[in-house]
């Protein structure tokens, strides 16, 4: 059984990336123009092309290494983080598993759902029924810069990319595909500085922030690190990104963190709760 269960979970996880379907990953991101007339005729193009069943993309060809490292932006699969970073998912649920360490699973930015569907997963080839993966996200796209209470944000754009913006009900649709909506799987809808602090949940073992911006991460850390129980998991997908850095060496700091942080690939670490 531990090798069906072991065969099951990395079949899903080559079938989260479309790994095995060698999907091709976006070359350039799209950008919204700033313009507000030419903004509007984007807007309505984009509209165009959807009801046509169309989207505008440029793209390059599969390459099996980046899709690894979670290095391109995949046209068709439910996940970017790719196969190392759900190599360490898995890692971070099944030890808290089997050090039996108590608390929920939650991602706080879910884009395709991905990491939700691999992190349920989890839960029932190991039979755990006392544990809810919380799926966090505006389900929006990310919020434009608050530049003068986190100037560390001044210059992003990722509230510009289109291709950011899921919704709930494509995100329920993708985890209802992979027969993983239940009651094991709870929504957090809106910009986390309104659904953080008042979040329904009493304790946690896994925290997987990927909110690529120092007030997304800063907003997780500030509201649900202290809900991570010891021995629980801190998982960053956007180490690698120079605000989401920021905030959390500047969490630790003010907060005297110095568990050791790991890392998992070229842009994510982890580091456990001691």
């Amino acid at each position: 059984m531990d090798n069906a269960k072991e065969l099951y979970l990395d079949l899903l996880k080559k079938a989260l990336t479309f790994y095995l379907w060698e999907d091709r990953a976006a070359a350039k991101l799209l950008f919204e123009p700033q313009n507000p007339i030419k903004k509007a005729i984007f807007d309505r193009f984009l509209g165009y092309l959807k009801k046509r069943h169309m989207q505008l993309a440029n793209f390059s060809e599969f390459d099996p290494e980046k899709r690894k490292n979670g290095l391109d932006w995949p046209l068709m699969a439910d996940t970017m983080i790719g196969l190392k970073r759900l190599d360490n998912i898995q890692f971070c649920v099944e030890s808290v598993i089997k050090d039996k360490i108590p608390g929920d699973l939650i991602e706080t930015g879910v884009w395709r759902g991905g990491a939700i569907i691999f992190m349920r997963a989890i839960l029932k080839a190991h039979g755990v029924t006392d544990r809810v993966v919380w799926a966090a996200d505006s389900f929006e796209g990310l919020p434009a810069p608050d530049v003068e209470k986190y100037p560390a944000d001044a210059g992003s754009r990722f509230h510009q990319f289109k291709v950011l913006q899921v919704t709930l009900e494509s995100v329920k649709a993708n985890i209802e595909k992979y027969g993983m909506l239940d009651d094991q799987v709870k929504f957090l809808k809106g910009w986390f500085t309104d659904t953080l602090p008042g979040a329904p949940i009493k304790n946690l073992a896994v925290l997987r922030l990927d909110g690529d911006m120092y007030e997304s991460t800063m907003d997780g850390l500030i509201n649900l690190y202290p809900k991570v129980s010891k021995g629980g998991f801190i998982i960053v997908d956007d180490y690698g990104i120079a605000e989401c850095q920021k905030a959390i060496d500047d969490y630790r700091k003010q907060n005297s963190v110095n568990d050791t942080i790991v890392k998992i690939d070229a842009s994510s670490v982890y580091w456990r709760r001691l």
